[in-house]
């Protein structure tokens, strides 16, 4: 039943639903960028730069932001002729962003983007516009590198995934509901995953038989272990999907042995989905250079390996708030591999910082460290943020405050740590001006200093 829903979704009702009622065209660029990932390498440099250069051009005719900061730096796009000459362009932050959202919109998108949230694995909470083809491109990429592990539009999935936060109202969980049911997924909130529950959630995988699992690495990895510890086996999914988080080997080897299935690791951020994700080869991460321009960024003077740098992005699609060389506060590690599976995207090695780490409570809960950027990154007036582990019963969250962040930021932030965590674990607020970062460059959002 399932593989003739599969098909029945995949020809009818998600063109019917995409293409006719909401008049995307996801569909389109999704054939297009299946074509394009078996180009030979060179050509998709070369279509990588002629969809570069047209951005460039509109972002210096279109967008006060880099008309004004380029000007000022002697920049024309006229003289930018390659590569190398468009990593001389200056990086653009998440500060750049937050004090010239305005000035980052391009003209002739004006009063017309859509805007996302996020909190990222740097804690910084961001808005951020693009506009409609961007969406649709980027729902598309997300669908290309999921189909490489054998997750594809109308597939069983499961979701080991953060719930909402706040009071969703009846008309929103109903949405959820039928849209989920539509797509043959359901939903497992990670965020309520503890010691006593796991069995649970064992439970639910065996009643819902997903053919595919994606979910965050920390809280995959921790119903992995109890799996093994218990003897408990479930049903077995095709594959495992980790996101959020790096998967690193041996969580890989964990995750297999407990479910009995591949393990396949993704790169992503809110600002883009999906960056870049491992194919059935399993030799590192396709980047989506048909998409996106990925560079590692090297400090000047920098005497690091010249394979690992912090991750630099543009989206080529992004028309509406052009991301020009982005810097999103990661760190990877390229490869210089060509992969077996005959794809010729470039490959990152791995992601080396992108690690947030897991809050446990004397009862046993277990919250992975993604609960905090996702909760406070809706909050008002929240500019930065740590959350740090000294003990069992006790976390202190440090908070850089912003215009606009007041008691009920504070009301909030408190009443939703206390509906995942009771009260057997204190929350200390310490209002700081700043938070150091690690010495790698670095802010770490949760930070657990308890023995494992």
């Amino acid at each position: 039943m399932s593989g003739w829903y599969e098909k029945t979704f995949r020809r009818v009702l998600y063109p019917a639903y995409e293409t006719g009622l909401r008049r995307r065209h996801t569909l389109g660029y999704l054939d297009a960028y299946q074509r394009d990932q078996w180009l030979a390498p060179e050509q998709i440099v070369a279509l990588q730069w002629e969809r570069l250069k047209q951005l460039l051009e509109h972002c210096q005719r279109e967008v006060p932001y880099y008309r004004r900061r380029w000007r000022e730096l002697g920049i024309e796009v006229s003289d930018i002729r390659n590569l190398d000459d468009y990593a001389q362009l200056p990086l653009l932050t998440k500060a750049d962003i937050r004090d010239h959202f305005d000035e980052l919109t391009a003209d002739s998108w004006r009063g017309r983007l859509q805007t996302k949230a996020t909190g990222g694995s740097t804690g910084e909470p961001l808005r951020f516009g693009f506009n409609r083809e961007s969406n649709d491109r980027r729902t598309a990429v997300m669908w290309r590198g999921y189909d490489w592990a054998g997750s594809r539009m109308g597939r069983r999935t499961l979701f080991l995934w953060g719930g909402a936060v706040g009071e969703p109202t009846l008309a929103h969980r109903l949405k959820d509901r039928l849209y989920n049911a539509a797509f043959a997924r359901s939903v497992l909130n990670s965020f309520h995953m503890s010691e006593a529950n796991l069995a649970e959630y064992a439970d639910a995988i065996d009643r819902y038989r997903p053919e595919i699992i994606v979910g965050y690495v920390g809280p995959l990895v921790r119903l992995a272990q109890w799996l093994i510890a218990t003897g408990r086996r479930v049903g077995q999914p095709h594959s495992i999907i980790g996101a959020a988080e790096a998967l690193h080997e041996f969580q890989r080897e964990i995750i297999e042995r407990a479910f009995g299935c591949p393990a396949f690791n993704t790169y992503g951020c809110r600002e883009f989905m999906l960056i870049a994700a491992e194919c059935e080869q399993h030799r590192g991460l396709h980047v989506n250079a048909d998409h996106l321009v990925v560079e590692l960024h090297q400090p000047a003077g920098s005497m690091a390996d010249v394979r690992s740098g912090e991750v630099v992005i543009t989206d080529l699609f992004n028309y509406g708030m052009p991301f020009v060389r982005y810097a999103n506060g990661d760190r990877a590690t390229a490869s210089t591999e060509h992969c077996a599976c005959g794809r010729g995207l470039p490959m990152l090695a791995q992601i080396d910082g992108r690690v947030l780490d897991t809050i446990r409570t004397p009862d046993g809960h277990v919250l992975p460290g993604e609960f905090f950027p996702h909760m406070l990154k809706d909050v008002n007036g929240l500019r930065r943020f740590q959350l740090v582990q000294r003990q069992l019963d006790r976390l202190d969250l440090s908070i850089v405050r912003g215009a606009g962040f007041d008691d009920a930021s504070l009301a909030y932030i408190r009443r939703e740590v206390g509906k995942v965590l009771g009260d057997s674990v204190a929350l200390h607020c310490h209002f700081v001006d700043d938070i150091p970062l690690t010495p790698s460059g670095k802010l770490r959002v949760t930070v657990s200093e308890l023995s494992s």
